[in-house]
């Protein structure tokens, strides 16, 4: 897949991580429903390669998929084997350049200068800025886009609906969102709960329409 196009797309990629697979399961494809179309199943999550494989059963081989926190060559090949078209790493690390060599594309973490230029060259073909709010918010965003301005960043941490339209609009190709969109739903009985995730995802989904282009 291009993961740049999507992301330029869509602006938004949901992250799931939970206790409960089932319900980590529900909630990716609730998100899913709901028109999110880019989710990604963290693997601090409990079962989380199953989840995986579920998700990419119900959905089809061609919706996609992506796996987080895939920190070792062992987990790029795991999530490959489990469905996953996209791979999101908290950091540069051999996650990433195995799932390259896998030609899976890949969200790579960063938070400092000298880590976007390693990532690039480990091939990463968006950066996500992380922890985004603890580096600095839309103010570090703009610093970076001085000495990198065609880099793909992508925040993640702590961003809620509001920090989304913010960094969006300071020049984000997207944004990563965990429990300020998913929330308990991850780790809550299957069904519970996810009717507030859809109304969080709708919202959401409002905000990155308004920030840039549809991503129907």
């Amino acid at each position: 897949m291009d993961l740049t196009a999507a992301l330029r797309a869509h602006r938004l990629v949901a992250i799931v991580r939970g206790d409960d697979p089932d319900a980590a399961l529900g909630t990716v494809l609730t998100l899913i429903e709901e028109g999110v179309a880019l989710v990604e199943v963290s693997l601090s999550g409990r079962d989380a390669l199953d989840v995986i494989a579920q998700a990419r059963a119900a959905l089809g081989p061609d919706a996609p998929l992506g796996a987080g926190t895939v920190l070792t060559a062992d987990d790029a090949h795991a999530v490959r084997r489990a469905g996953a078209d996209f791979v999101v790493t908290p950091a540069v690390c051999e996650g990433v350049h195995t799932a390259r060599e896998l030609q899976l594309p890949v969200l790579a973490g960063v938070m400092t200068p000298t880590e976007i230029v390693a990532a690039l060259r480990a091939g990463a073909c968006a950066l996500k800025i992380f922890p985004a709010a603890q580096a600095g918010g839309p103010a570090y965003l703009r610093a970076l886009q001085g000495p990198f301005p065609d880099v793909p960043f992508v925040p993640v941490g702590g961003i809620d609906a509001t920090a989304a339209a913010e960094y969006l609009a300071a020049g984000a190709l997207a944004v990563g969102v965990g429990s300020p969109l998913v929330g308990t739903a991850a780790d809550s009985p299957a069904g519970s709960g996810h009717e507030e995730l859809r109304t969080r995802a709708r919202a959401f989904l409002g905000v990155v329409r308004a920030e840039g282009q549809d991503p129907a």
